[in-house]
């Protein structure tokens, strides 16, 4: 399981933090760790994305269900996607 989508995710995040590819992504991020509420995402938000985008938000699903949205790697990431949108 690659975990590389992360870090472009975070490049894309770190280019425009308050796009709406980057919010998109980031909420996409955030349901992706919540399982026990079924990752609940709105999937009309994808239309909100560029083609690329929609890439990005595809292989983070699958990372999800490779099991890759827990550990140290997805807790930096996600740290950096915070602290990114917040000081945006």
């Amino acid at each position: 399981m690659s975990t590389f989508v992360l870090d472009e995710v975070l490049m894309k995040v770190e280019a425009a933090p308050h796009s709406a590819t980057a919010l998109v992504l980031y909420a996409l991020v955030n349901t992706l760790e919540r399982e026990q509420a079924g990752c609940l995402f709105k999937l009309t938000k994808l239309r909100d994305l560029d083609g690329e985008g929609r890439e990005l938000a595809y292989r983070l699903m699958e990372l999800m269900a490779e099991g890759g949205n827990r550990g140290e790697r997805w807790e930096a990431a996600k740290a950096r996607l915070d602290e990114l949108i917040r000081s945006g």
